[in-house]
């Protein structure tokens, strides 16, 4: 049942990375980027890796792609500001692209079984979960920490304003 489940997201996520990266406008190229990363998360979660897709939606999607998005629209007023009047491909394409999302979704819902859990107790300290964290999983959130550094120093990058802009 997993496999319907990959082919979906994987079409997500490859169709939202091609996305982002022939976007005309950043504006766009962000949102395709954030829909890309949202799919990449969709994947750990089917590798039985909850933590890393929580930390990947948490940190990439609500902290990077945020930070892009409102540096773009802090920093650069341009003609994405301006409203454009919709074509009809447009329209047809983002209403495909919803059911297909849609779609994927539910069909993750449906096969996770969710009704045979019927109670899970918690009886994680913080002492546990500072243990398992540190111990198998430190290598991995050094990596994503280093890759998260880098992700908001190219961030401050793009939206550093040069002087000589400034004057004009």
């Amino acid at each position: 049942m997993a496999d319907p489940i990959f082919i979906a997201m994987a079409v997500v996520t490859v169709g939202s990375a091609i996305f982002a990266l022939e976007a005309k406008e950043i504006i766009y190229g962000a949102i395709g980027l954030a829909g890309s990363l949202f799919g990449v998360a969709t994947l750990f979660f089917l590798l039985d890796a909850p933590y890393v897709a929580v930390f990947q939606i948490s940190v990439y999607i609500g902290a990077v792609a945020v930070l892009i998005l409102f540096t773009v629209m802090l920093v650069r007023q341009e003609n994405w500001a301006k409203e454009v009047k919709a074509r009809s491909l447009t329209r047809v394409a983002g209403i495909l692209t919803g059911l297909a999302v849609v779609f994927a979704l539910v069909f993750a819902v449906i096969a996770t079984n969710l009704s045979q859990f019927s109670s899970i107790t918690n009886s994680a300290t913080f002492v546990n979960i500072g243990q398992l964290i540190s111990t198998g999983d430190s290598p991995i959130l050094e990596v994503l920490a280093l890759v998260l550094a880098a992700s908001v120093i190219g961030a401050l990058t793009l939206s550093r304003v040069d002087r000589e802009d400034a004057g004009r």
